[in-house]
């Protein structure tokens, strides 16, 4: 498992990475900590292979955390920034001191998950294998090689496709739910699960999970249009 420390002053936010987290296989909650202080009392304490790091915050901000961790280097740690600091030099700042991503908010749940499992691939092929190759250092850790999906996956086909993106874009920019579009497409979840997923995978789709009254989570779509040409090919 990897450990995983949440630092964010913001309690709600804390909460909604750490059941974002939660929903992503393979990592464990360390612990959440609300400033610099309280975060490195954690590290001292427990193991932490990541942090999901804040810049804004009272007292000390987040990037100074992140260049204390470099220059002590007493822990391997690595730092995905989730924060709202979208300005040029504090990103240039915090991929110069080797941070892993930068995910501004307000995010998506795809994206987060995206990151953590990018991190995760690669967190396991450089602390299970002494050497790399080329080919693996460039597509497992550099991703040069990503090849860009030019047919519908097995299982799918073209006449449903057009039925869900028909329905989907009467949404416009409003959230729908996989219920909602197997409602009225009299298709079944399963199915229509699978179509979403692949147009959240090529990018015409958003992604993100709430929680009801009860705390369950519910995964909503939200339709890109200005996106909508990557179906061209597939219809």
């Amino acid at each position: 498992m990897i450990n995983v420390l949440i630092l964010d002053d913001d309690p709600m936010v804390a909460e909604f990475n750490k059941r974002y987290l939660e929903e992503v296989e393979g990592f464990m909650l360390t612990g959440i900590a609300d400033s610099v202080n309280s975060a490195l009392e954690i590290i001292e304490k427990a193991p932490v292979d990541l942090i999901l790091l804040d810049i804004y915050m009272a007292g000390k901000n987040g990037l100074e955390l992140l260049k204390y961790i470099r220059e002590t280097g007493q822990q391997k740690i690595d730092v995905i920034l989730i924060t709202a600091a979208a300005d040029a030099e504090s990103i240039q700042t915090a991929l110069r001191l080797g941070a892993i991503d930068y995910i501004i908010k307000p995010f998506e749940f795809e994206r987060f998950r995206h990151s953590l499992l990018k991190y995760k691939e690669k967190f396991y092929l450089l602390n299970k294998q002494e050497t790399l190759n080329q080919e693996e250092l460039d597509k497992k850790i550099f991703h040069q090689e990503s090849k860009a999906v030019t047919a519908l996956p097995k299982g799918l086909s073209q006449c449903t496709l057009k039925t869900i993106v028909a329905i989907i874009e009467q949404y416009k920019d409003a959230p729908f739910s996989t219920e909602e579009i197997a409602e009225r497409s009299n298709i079944s979840r399963v199915s229509v699960r699978k179509y979403l997923k692949f147009m959240s995978d090529i990018g015409v789709l958003g992604e993100r999970m709430t929680y009801g009254p009860v705390g369950r989570p519910t995964y909503l779509y939200v339709f890109r249009p200005s996106r909508s040409t990557l179906l061209s090919k597939f219809l």
